[in-house]
């Protein structure tokens, strides 16, 4: 039996938003279920606590995908404070980026961490961008260009690109990417005074970002947990799982269709507003 039916309502691109929610406000009118409609970053926030054990709120959020990249202090679900953000590019466009640089397959990312495995980071010493000034904040384009100019250096050598420059490359912006996000992360657990860091979004299938931050953490007595990899990437399981915890807090849809691209997380009502 079906008590409801979510859907994601934004942000994203509207022709993908009124296609879905048009079918899902449908459905449940057909149904005479209540629809509900879910914002698509707390879908990723929330996912974790779909996992076994499930993190303890609360927590800092490091959701980490193509399209966004943000630490958000997590008090419960429904009261999310944005910390720090990507001021251009997100981590996951960057690496879908400088993998089309190295010649791999969009989306890039799992066969730009698959390349790196073969290389070497000290061969090239990529920016760690926005380590050095305070803040929350992110910034990617400037090591996007820095891997571009290294690319069109070694294509116009006499050996032109190599495979050994390839998996260099790709090693050492892997490194710099996942120290970046790291070190940011240390600083959201130290400004909010928690103990627990959830990974979410594609980024967070990255198995070097896995490791390192497990290590780093657990070597100061905090914590991470992530989602299994195949409910890092967009899924409707999170989904499903948000519009659970609206329902159950009586917040559904009245009927309209509802597609906003544009869509604030720390707009959302709070679970007993």
């Amino acid at each position: 039996d079906l008590d409801g039916v979510a859907y994601t309502a934004g942000p994203g691109l509207i022709g993908a938003l009124l296609v879905g929610s048009t079918v899902a406000e449908g459905l449940a009118m057909g149904w005479g279920i209540p629809a509900v409609p879910v914002h698509h970053l707390e879908a990723h926030l929330l996912t974790p606590m779909l996992e076994d054990p499930a993190p303890q709120l609360p927590f800092v959020a490091l959701l980490v995908s193509g399209g966004h990249t943000m630490l958000v202090d997590v008090a419960e679900p429904g009261r999310y404070r944005i910390l720090g953000q990507t001021l251009d590019d997100a981590a996951g466009e960057a690496f879908d980026k400088t993998a089309k640089l190295l010649g791999l397959p969009y989306p890039g990312g799992a066969a730009l961490a698959e390349l790196a495995t073969r290389g070497q980071s000290a061969r090239f010493d990529f920016p760690r961008p926005m380590l050095k000034k305070p803040g929350l904040d992110f910034s990617f384009s400037g090591l996007k260009t820095a891997v571009m100019m290294v690319v069109r250096e070694r294509e116009a050598s006499p050996q032109g690109l190599t495979e050994e420059d390839r998996a260099d490359i790709a090693r050492s912006f892997e490194e710099a990417v996942v120290e970046t996000l790291v070190k940011k992360s240390l600083r959201a657990l130290d400004a909010t005074g928690r103990k627990t860091i959830v990974v979410a979004g594609g980024v967070g299938a990255n198995r070097s970002l896995r490791e390192q931050l497990k290590s780093t953490l657990e070597a100061q007595g905090g914590e991470v947990f992530y989602p299994r990899p195949a409910l890092c990437t967009d899924n409707g399981a999170m989904v499903a799982y948000a519009g659970f915890v609206r329902l159950q807090a009586g917040q559904v849809s009245d009927g309209e269709v509802r597609a906003q691209p544009r869509w604030e997380l720390e707009e959302l009502p709070a679970l007993a507003g």
